[in-house]
C-alpha cells in the first residue's frame, strides 16, 4: 500500500508542473477580487489509468485510456461540493459520486480532496480506474478561464480497484467545464 501513496504522490505533483503554468496564465488573464470560485459546473475531457492490476495478459487489468465527465454542483456557503465523474474506456464506465472539501488558492482557483464510490458497469472490464467497484479518493484543482469557462484536473485512487487481486488504480483525468451557476 505504501507505493500506492508514493505513486499517488508523483503522479499528482508532475500533474502540478503540468497545470500550474495554465492555471497561473489563467488567474493572471482573469482577475476577480475573491479567492476561490463558486462555480457549479459540467465538464469533458480525457481520463488515463496509469496503473495495472498486476495479472499480466489479462486486458481487464491492463491501464486504460478513455474519457471523462465531471461536474460539480457548490453545497451553500459551506466549502463543501457535491462532484460526479464518469471514466470511460472502449470495454466499459466507472460512475463516481462523491462529496469534497474545497480549499480557495487563488483568484478563480480552488484545490480539492473528495470521497466517494466507484461502480464499474460491467464487472472485470478495464476503465481507467481498474475493473470493479471500489472505494474513490480525489484530489485536484480547478480554474476559472473565462466568464463560464473553467478548467479542472485531479488524479483518483481507487482503493483494491482490480478483481482477483488488492491493487490500486489510479487514474489522471482533466479537461474543460462549462459555469451554469
Amino acid at each position: 500500500m505504501p507505493r500506492v501513496f508514493k505513486s499517488l504522490v508523483t503522479i499528482s505533483v508532475l500533474s502540478s508542473f503540468v497545470i500550474a503554468p495554465i492555471i497561473l496564465s489563467a488567474e493572471q488573464a482573469h482577475a476577480r477580487p475573491r479567492k476561490g470560485t463558486n462555480a457549479s459546473y459540467i465538464g469533458a475531457g480525457v481520463a488515463a489509468g496509469v496503473t495495472n492490476g498486476g495479472k499480466p495478459g489479462d486486458a481487464g487489468d491492463a491501464a486504460t485510456f478513455g474519457g471523462n465527465l465531471s461536474g460539480r454542483v457548490k453545497l451553500g456557503k459551506l466549502p463543501v461540493s457535491a462532484r460526479g465523474q464518469v471514466l470511460w474506456s472502449d470495454d466499459t464506465t466507472a460512475i463516481i459520486p462523491q462529496v469534497s472539501v474545497d480549499a480557495p488558492i487563488a483568484r478563480g482557483t480552488n484545490a480539492y480532496v473528495g470521497v466517494g464510490y466507484s461502480f464499474v458497469e460491467k464487472d472485470g472490464k478495464a476503465t481507467p480506474l481498474g475493473n470493479k467497484d471500489a472505494l474513490a479518493v480525489t484530489a485536484g484543482v480547478e480554474s476559472e478561464v473565462g466568464k463560464n469557462f473553467l478548467i479542472y484536473s485531479n488524479a483518483t485512487l481507487g482503493v483494491d480497484a482490480y478483481k482477483d487481486n488488492s491493487a490500486s488504480a489510479v487514474s489522471i483525468n482533466g479537461g474543460i467545464g462549462y459555469r451554469f451557476k
